[in-house]
């Protein structure tokens, strides 16, 4: 079964997407603002999250390490670990992440790489004991890769935080269930700052959102939440 889907993101007034550019406030500071996001993850009780690459590399900081001559490499599908609590999934479509480790967080990793992988990316995957799913066509069919996560790993419930591309790509592709968005009391203002959510063409036809609730928490936040559905 497809795992149910949740976008949550944290975002400026204006949209902005990096608490680092955003301005100040007497309710708080980045930190508080990045406390209370932490908290309505938790309160979600999802057993999966997923970012773009662009984020994950920040949280695995490591350099490339396959090994010289790749046996037994494993396509389109390599299941390490279906047993975890909890599970940390990369979109990663060029194969650019490394990992130390099978987990990130504590969660067990695993990454959706594009057709075009070699073959020594994934030996080095694998031998980390990290789970990988290859797409076999040239772009990800969302739909069918959330069956798989569903259907292989147990996920029934999915967090996607970002990027902002990652975003719009899953609301384009029409697996979104619901959007959820911290506003913290500022603003970024950047000219061609990164939005919580792009797709190139734009989404107007696309998605439909539904409000469904608003509710203040700590240090001048607010929380929006959406039903999102097709048009």
């Amino acid at each position: 079964m497809r795992p149910r889907v949740t976008v949550l993101m944290m975002g400026s007034i204006d949209g902005g997407l990096h608490p680092s550019r955003f301005t100040e406030s007497p309710n708080g500071t980045r930190r508080d603002w990045t406390a209370q996001y932490e908290k309505v993850h938790a309160a979600i009780r999802a057993n999966a999250w997923l970012v773009g690459r662009v984020t994950m590399a920040e949280m695995s900081k490591v350099e490339a390490h396959g090994p010289a001559k790749p046996k037994g490499v494993k396509r389109p599908l390599h299941v390490a670990k279906t047993t975890a609590p909890s599970f940390a999934v990369a979109l990663d479509p060029a194969g650019k992440l490394h990992f130390k480790g099978d987990t990130v967080s504590g969660d067990h990793v695993v990454v959706l790489l594009g057709r075009h992988v070699p073959d020594s990316h994934l030996a080095e995957l694998a031998a980390d004991g990290v789970s990988y799913i290859v797409s076999e066509a040239d772009e990800f069919e969302a739909a069918s890769v959330l069956d798989v996560l569903g259907k292989e790993f147990g996920i029934k419930h999915l967090v996607v935080e970002g990027g902002a591309k990652t975003n719009g790509a899953l609301l384009a592709a029409g697996v979104v269930d619901e959007l959820k968005v911290l506003i913290a009391p500022a603003l970024d203002c950047g000219e061609r700052a990164e939005r919580i959510v792009a797709y190139p063409e734009g989404l107007a036809g696309r998605v439909k959102l539904t409000f469904v609730a608003a509710k203040a928490l700590d240090h001048g936040v607010v929380v929006l939440t959406y039903k999102v559905s097709s048009p």
